[in-house]
């Protein structure tokens, strides 16, 4: 891809795709480790990953006396686990089967008395091979993923001013690992119908607590080309959101997502790419709330 210093990088989705599935595949048993050593909250608040100043963590999990957390060091390419009773492991984040990644894991959370049992399918993949049989997919290239996180800073970032601008119930931003995709969502309070489903190794009820109440919800997704999208989505989708103006010359609605999308080369390009990703936030929750009624004079910080 050559060199890029860029604050927002340079991250054609065709030339790192790769590496993007292995490091997804990577994070969702990262993520599962979390997710079955930690109590059920809502909206499967307890499950993803979170941004840091190297990478990639899953914060502080509980287990027994102890506590640990798993960090992608994504500088120094190194996976890490860190032990609140000073012990530690590490591995190198390199190419090599996901397989091999599995086992690693397994292995170095065994030796340290954290041994975790996850179910080895991914979830939202079409196709999927489980993690102990994958060895398929194997490409890890170090700069590839530094670009992804240092997108995700400078998005994250964005989101959190975003963020700050609502009184209701607001989720952290999340990088979900089902999908690979960084959000943050808000909550009228209002609870929603049952969310249909039909993601890929994903149960109903995975939706179901998912979409438990009516949300507008945005994010970034490197997919599905160029160079990935900001989205954003309503559910459930109010009537006319689809057929809104939503008065942004580089945003449109996408019907096979079922969302407004944002080119992140529109925003990497952009005069002011802060600006111009607040405005694509603010407007499509703007026509999610007016459509859908919500009681913004209470929700909102003015």
């Amino acid at each position: 891809m050559g060199p890029s210093n860029d604050a927002w990088p340079i991250l054609p989705v065709a030339e790192w795709v790769d590496t993007r599935d292995t490091l997804q595949l990577w994070t969702q048993i990262v993520g599962k480790v979390r997710m079955v050593s930690t109590p059920l909250m809502n909206h499967w608040w307890n499950v993803p990953l979170y941004v840091t100043g190297r990478g990639l963590t899953t914060s502080l999990i509980p287990r027994d006396r102890r506590a640990f957390q798993i960090d992608f060091d994504l500088v120094a390419d190194r996976l890490d686990i860190l032990v609140s009773d000073g012990t530690s492991a590490s591995m190198p984040l390199t190419s090599g089967p996901v397989a091999g990644f599995y086992d690693g894991l397994m292995d170095r959370l065994d030796g340290l008395d954290l041994h975790t049992a996850v179910w080895t399918m991914p979830v939202e993949i079409p196709d999927a091979i489980a993690f102990h049989d994958d060895t398929t997919h194997t490409v890890y290239d170090g700069d590839q993923a530094r670009r992804f996180w240092r997108l995700l800073i400078q998005a994250s970032r964005v989101f959190e001013v975003f963020r700050s601008r609502y009184l209701g119930k607001v989720s952290p931003v999340h990088l979900f690992w089902g999908a690979l995709d960084l959000a943050v969502t808000r909550f009228s309070g209002r609870v929603a119908p049952p969310h249909p489903g039909g993601a890929p190794n994903c149960g109903p009820h995975v939706m179901w607590e998912a979409y438990s109440h009516e949300v507008s919800s945005a994010g970034y997704w490197p997919g599905p080309d160029g160079e990935g999208v900001f989205y954003s989505y309503a559910y459930p989708m109010p009537d006319g959101f689809a057929a809104a103006d939503v008065r942004i010359p580089q945003a449109r609605y996408d019907q096979q997502l079922g969302e407004f999308v944002l080119p992140y080369e529109e925003v990497r390009t952009a005069a002011d790419p802060d600006d111009l990703l607040l405005a694509f936030l603010q407007r499509t929750y703007d026509i999610a709330a007016d459509l859908a009624g919500w009681d913004r004079a209470s929700l909102e910080r003015t």
